[in-house]
Parts: structure tokens; C-alpha cells; sequence
């Protein structure tokens, strides 16, 4: 070959690797173009506003209201649009994170953006001045649940279940962390996260079975006569004692009376903590779930039900879960990941509270 021709024919090779990249993007489809770029948004907005509320928050500048919410969106946004990512494109599915995210839902690259994310929140929920903290925290959840689900007629297994489930449901409502604010609402607020209403709900019934508590456990109750009184005056719900206490009469006790056959259709501790968790939730249908003698079968399909998984993570990623009109339990307790490591944490914290 002539020096010239061979020269050409290396250029027009070169010219071919280098256009390589270029010719892979322009294979995409228009579904996977659209996926990437929508990612590329939701992640620049993410960073914007973890920058913003950082630089808020170190200039002790005011707050917006409800400064936890478009935090929150932002990080649904982009787990969401991660999922469509990898439902146009199962290749870009990668490695394992610290989250325990499906990896599917989550680029572990991004890793330090959500732990900015947590870092925030703990700041923008951290408990009032005068919060009333207790130095057993975990214990008292424990304690609580057992004593009301003895005096609810349980048998001690059953009733140590009680207490085993509310530990998740301290996990699942603040981390583990008692007397929160709540930065996505001004109406929850405490280690259980009640509203006013629901606190003086639970206060009511917990005095309807105070001599049965009395009876039960008479160290339990003096315990809580200490409480009352240095709650006294204040809101209950920023003293550790009297809001887990207000919070599992309002919502859980009536309940603690089915945790026997509970543990027989759901006997994956993790997906009984995930059932008592939706009383908190979707209280209305999952009754009547449990009611209809078919629980993981019964489905709803409200579009505020619906709603309101959705406001609480459940069916909230990526365009084919945020399409569903309607749901089965089975597929509600599925659909509840993102809850998983919170009650990972919370069986580990119970074996140490109950050790065997």
C-alpha cells in the first residue's frame, strides 16, 4: 500500500474508534435517553437543595416551613428516576450500598448525599429544649408494650411480641431517636410521632387501664406516676414515657389482641412490624384486612390509600410502581424495603434488651 493510502486508511480507523462513544449514546432509545436525562435532573436538584438547607442552616438563617420536605422530594425523585433508569436499562444496575437499597433503586456512587441527607435531619428534628429524654429509651418501649398487652389478656409470648413489634415502630417512626421534631409536618412530633389529638387519645385509654397496669406490674406503674408528674404542664409529647405510651394506646393496643394469629399468617417477625406499621399509615384498611380472614390476599385500591403509601415510600419509585391503581398486602409488604433495615436494627436492639 502507498504511504499516502496507508496513512488515510489509519485515519479513517482512528476516526472510527474515536466516533465509537458518540455512536453508542445515539443508540439509545428515546425511552432510555429520557430516563438518563430525567436522573441528571433529579440528581443536580438533590445536591441543590442538600447545599441550600447546609448553607442555611450554617448561616442560622430562618427555615422554610416544613424545611424537610423538599429534602424529601428531592431524594424520592431520585431513587425514582434511578428505577427507570434500570427498567429501560438492566445493565446500569449496580452494586450493593450501605442503605441495603435495592440496587436497582440506588447508584451506591451517591452514597454521600444521602448521609448529608440523614445529617440534615437530625439537625432540622432535633428535640426541643425542654424535651424530656429517658435514659432507656429502647427498654421503655419494651416495657410499655408488654405491660399493655398483658393487660390486654395476652399470654407472655404473645405479649413479648408486642414488644418486639413496637421497638420497630420506634425504629420506623424517628430511628430510634426520642422526643424528634418532625421536619416534614407541624403536626407529628415526639418519639412515636403523634398529633395533639391522638396524644390525648391514647392518654384517655391509658387511664381506662391504669389499675390493670397497676396490677400487672406495680414497678411499671410507679414509673409512670413520675412521668405523669414531670410531664405535667408540658406538651406529653416531648417526654419519652408518656408519648410512646400515648402512642401505642391510640393506635396499637386494641390490636395487640390479634398478634396471635398475626404471628401464624405473617410469622417473619419483620413483616408483623411492617403490618403494625401500616396502622400508623393506612389504619382503616388494614383493620379491615385483618378483619376479612384473608390479609395478605385483601387488596385496596382508593387513590388516597393509594396516596398515602406513596407519601410514606411505599410504591413511590420509578413510573411502573407510581402507575399502580390498586395493591394486595402481599404486595404492600413487599413494596415496604425501605423499611427493612430500620427493623434489621431494632431486632438487633431487642436481643439486647430480651436476651434469650
Amino acid at each position: 500500500m502507498e504511504p499516502r493510502r496507508h496513512a488515510a486508511a489509519i485515519v479513517a480507523v482512528l476516526a472510527l474508534l474515536l466516533a465509537a462513544p458518540a455512536m453508542g449514546q445515539s443508540a439509545l432509545t428515546a425511552r432510555q435517553a429520557e430516563a438518563l436525562a430525567a436522573y441528571d435532573r433529579a440528581l443536580g436538584d438533590f445536591k441543590s437543595i442538600l447545599a441550600e438547607r447546609r448553607r442555611q442552616i450554617e448561616a442560622k438563617q430562618p427555615l422554610p416551613n416544613l424545611p424537610g420536605q423538599a429534602l424529601y422530594l428531592a431524594r424520592v425523585a431520585v431513587i425514582s428516576t434511578y428505577k427507570d433508569i434500570t427498567d429501560a436499562m438492566p445493565s446500569r444496575i449496580g452494586r450493593r450500598n450501605k442503605f441495603e437499597i435495592p440496587p436497582a433503586y440506588f447508584d451506591a456512587d451517591i452514597e454521600p448525599l444521602v448521609d448529608e441527607y440523614g445529617k440534615l435531619f437530625d439537625i432540622m428534628e432535633a428535640p426541643p429544649a425542654s424535651a424530656q429524654d429517658s435514659p432507656t429509651p429502647f427498654k421503655d418501649v419494651v416495657d410499655l408494650a408488654v405491660a399493655i398487652a398483658r393487660a390486654k389478656g395476652l399470654a407472655p409470648e404473645h405479649a413479648e411480641t408486642a414488644g418486639r413489634i413496637s421497638l420497630g415502630l420506634f425504629f420506623a417512626e424517628t430511628n430510634g431517636k426520642q422526643n424528634v421534631r418532625n421536619a416534614r409536618s407541624n403536626t407529628y412530633m415526639g418519639s412515636f410521632q403523634t398529633g395533639p389529638s391522638e396524644d390525648r387519645n391514647g392518654h384517655r385509654k391509658w387511664e381506662a387501664i391504669k389499675g390493670d397496669i397497676a396490677a400487672i406490674d406495680p414497678g411499671l406503674s410507679a414509673r409512670d406516676d413520675r412521668e405523669e408528674a414531670r410531664a405535667r404542664g408540658t406538651d406529653h409529647r416531648f417526654n419519652h414515657w408518656t408519648n410512646v405510651r400515648d402512642g401505642l394506646m391510640n393506635a396499637h393496643a386494641e390490636l395487640f389482641r390479634e398478634i396471635p394469629g398475626i404471628v401464624k399468617t405473617l410469622p417473619d417477625p419483620i413483616d408483623q412490624m411492617k403490618l403494625f406499621e401500616l396502622i400508623q399509615i393506612v389504619p382503616t384498611p388494614t383493620r379491615s384486612a385483618l378483619k376479612s380472614g384473608d390479609l395478605l390476599n385483601y387488596r385496596v385500591s382508593s387513590p388516597t390509600i393509594m396516596k398515602h403509601l406513596r407519601n410514606n415510600s411505599i410504591f413511590a419509585f420509578g413510573q411502573a410502581d407510581r402507575a399502580r391503581t390498586s395493591a394486595s398486602y402481599r404486595e404492600i409488604l413487599a413494596a415496604m424495603w425501605l423499611f427493612n433495615r430500620k427493623f434489621e436494627r431494632a431486632m438487633a436492639k431487642y436481643a439486647e434488651i430480651r436476651p434469650r
